[in-house]
């Protein structure tokens, strides 16, 4: 399995499964304050633990097709995020996932990103739907999930905290 086969394109941007030798752009992006608030509970994952990640990541590309992309803008050719599949609670199917710098938010990255994942896994992988979830407070998500179409399904107290989960349907 080439991971260039599994780039995906968009109008704005490019997806690109992440490598070995980008495990500190990986990194920065996890420990990045904008980023932690939300999807790390604003813990700084060590090297060794985002390292675990990408090679999960990997291993995922390699038999199940998905995993986590970076978010590339096509016209700077600059890493923005990342997106992607990935498994956070005992689930069937993996989520939907992304993480933005602060620089790339508000520009319509999220959306853009989400979409063609959604897209991937309808047509590519066959999926009949996708969950995401993100904090309550997070309100720059639930206005991405709302943006991609995906409806409020339920809200779960997860480590003391509410968290909403969110469906898109094929």
């Amino acid at each position: 399995m080439h991971f260039q086969e599994l780039r995906l394109e968009s109008q704005r941007l490019l997806l690109n499964p992440i490598l070995d030798s980008q495990l500190d752009i990986l990194h920065n992006i996890f420990i990045d304050p904008h980023v932690r608030r939300y999807l790390c509970d604003d813990r700084i994952f060590p090297v060794q633990e985002v390292e675990e990640m990408l090679l999960e990541s990997q291993k995922l590309f390699n038999e199940k097709r998905f995993g986590l992309w970076f978010i590339e803008t096509k016209q700077e050719q600059k890493i923005i995020g990342f997106a992607g599949l990935w498994y956070f609670f005992v689930e069937k199917q993996p989520q939907l996932i992304y993480a933005l710098l602060p620089e790339a938010t508000k520009k319509g990255y999220a959306t853009e990103a989400s979409n063609r994942i959604i897209e991937y896994c309808f047509k590519n992988l066959g999926y009949e739907y996708l969950l995401a979830s993100c904090d309550k407070p997070n309100l720059e998500s639930q206005k991405v999930a709302q943006s991609i179409g995906m409806k409020e399904i339920e809200e779960k107290i997860v480590d003391n905290k509410p968290v909403l989960f969110f469906k898109i349907e094929r």
